[in-house]
């Protein structure tokens, strides 16, 4: 069951599920628009000011200026936001372990013209699945890999 605006805003009332850097205008009515902290490209240093321009043909990486706090028994999806798919990137996103924390690394690729991205741009959604029941072992005790990262990780 993918979660309503009301449902994720009652959980983060509850302090069940965790935003930070919450802005209620990137909600949607069955998820959060994530935005862009900064954008990596090839072996540039991260921008996290201003505007990224991404070459065609060219992979990079953004992480959101949210930072997430799963429950056990919450799993997240990402979708890359049309406007981004309209432009020519393209991207696979994984689901988001229950008991994750940290910011977001989503990587994409370019396959048009230059693009400029914006830094504080939204770019994905992240919907909110309930688990029929809580999960045994949360993400940090299975692997937890990218348990509490920040910005973007590789």
């Amino acid at each position: 069951m993918i979660l309503s605006d009301a449902q994720i805003k009652d959980l983060m009332e509850k302090d069940e599920l965790e935003i930070k850097n919450f802005d209620e205008d990137n909600l949607t009515p069955n998820g959060y628009d994530l935005t862009i902290a900064e954008v990596a490209v090839e072996e540039r240093r991260p921008q996290k000011k201003g505007e990224s321009v991404i070459p065609a043909e060219t992979w990079f990486a953004v992480s959101t200026e949210e930072y997430v706090k799963f429950p056990p028994y919450i799993v997240g999806e990402l979708w890359i936001r049309t406007t981004w798919a309209r432009k020519g990137v393209i991207s696979s996103f994984g689901l988001i372990d229950a008991g994750f924390e940290g910011d977001l690394t989503l990587s994409a690729y370019n396959t048009y013209k230059d693009l400029e991205i914006p830094i504080g741009e939204t770019f994905a959604q992240m919907t909110f699945n309930l688990l029929t029941e809580e999960s045994e072992k949360g993400y940090s005790e299975r692997s937890g890999n990218y348990q509490g990262q920040e910005g973007v990780t590789l």
